[in-house]
């Protein structure tokens, strides 16, 4: 066996040790718990294993955009704890993604444990009102949980659709760079056929989209201070 298929191994017994945790905490934690074992080497069906049900994944799905945010920082990701999001069907998610790393220290895949908590941010909505303590606390992003990589990265894509009148067609050649440096980010290029997608978004040929996305590799831009274009 050489060196590769060593590593090969040894990252497939991890996810195969990790699969019993992921069915302990699920249990631990009831119904309104979700446990989801991912492995990076396919984003594409990047689920392995799935314990408990909040966000309707299954075994072969895609991962979010959590997890392609991930995935895009490499070796330099850092686990994600307690943070909010919500659902499309409006499903308020408390959850946690923790990396997982071979012995040379490379992320290959990640556990994350989601928690339906939509009971309790009405509850303390209600008794925040009731008590008078002023505005409601910021709204959690909405994030695209599907076992259908082309949905969450149409999803990201379109986060960043221009406001003004003309959409995708107004968009001016800088402007472009910029979102696809910023896509590129967000590791929607790590999925195969994503840049035939967003060419497909903005409607723009095949062979344009990849010099774009070269171009914004080698392209510095000043800090950003605004939204998406």
């Amino acid at each position: 066996m050489d060196r590769e298929q060593a590593r090969e191994a040894e990252r497939d017994a991890i996810l195969a040790a990790t699969v019993p945790v992921a069915d302990g905490i699920a249990a631990t934690f009831g119904p309104l718990c979700e446990v989801v074992l991912h492995d990076y080497r396919c984003p594409e069906g990047s689920v392995v294993a799935v314990a408990g049900s909040v966000t309707g994944r299954t075994v072969g799905g895609a991962m979010s955009e959590i997890g392609l945010r991930v995935l895009a920082r490499g070796d330099e990701a850092a686990d994600e704890l307690n943070y909010l999001t919500r659902t499309g069907d409006g499903t308020l998610v408390k959850s946690s993604t923790m990396v997982l790393r071979d012995s040379t220290g490379a992320v290959f895949g990640a556990l994350c444990v989601n928690v339906d908590v939509t009971a309790v941010g009405q509850a303390h909505a209600l008794l925040g009102s009731l008590a008078g303590l002023g505005a409601a606390p910021e709204e959690p992003p909405t994030t695209t949980f599907g076992d259908d990589i082309d949905s969450v990265v149409g999803a990201i894509v379109d986060a960043h659709r221009p406001r003004r009148n003309g959409g995708w067609a107004q968009l001016g050649r800088e402007e472009r760079l910029r979102l696809f440096r910023d896509l590129d980010a967000r590791g929607v290029f790590a999925v195969r056929r994503a840049v035939e997608q967003v060419a497909g978004r903005l409607g723009i040929s095949r062979a344009s989209a990849y010099s774009y996305l070269s171009q914004s590799r080698t392209t510095t831009y000043p800090t950003d201070t605004g939204g998406p274009a």
